[in-house]
């Protein structure tokens, strides 16, 4: 009986132990979060006599969708960069 009460004891410590690194691990990534990156001033030339019609950002991207002489173009940037990742142009058939 005495040699049972002592594997329960040391199971159930090992359990706790496990519980606690898993717990001491969600509390490290929750207090040190994600990287934060510096806010910066940027310029984004457009061509000449274009307007924007809209802009969204989702999933750390940017995208700005313009319009110029009829034609639609949808620009993609990074965000912390602000490097262009890449457009699409949408032309009406003629």
């Amino acid at each position: 009986m005495q040699r049972l009460r002592r594997l329960m004891l040391l199971s159930s410590l090992i359990m706790v132990a496990g519980i606690l690194a898993v717990f001491g691990v969600i509390g490290y990534r929750i207090s040190t979060g994600a990287e934060k990156a510096p806010l910066t001033d940027n310029t984004v030339n457009l061509p000449k006599g274009s307007r924007i019609v809209s802009t969204a950002i989702s999933d750390g991207k940017l995208a700005v969708t313009i319009e110029n002489d009829g034609v639609t173009e949808v620009r993609l940037y990074d965000l912390p960069s602000f490097s262009p990742r890449g457009s699409l142009t949408l032309k009406p058939e003629r």
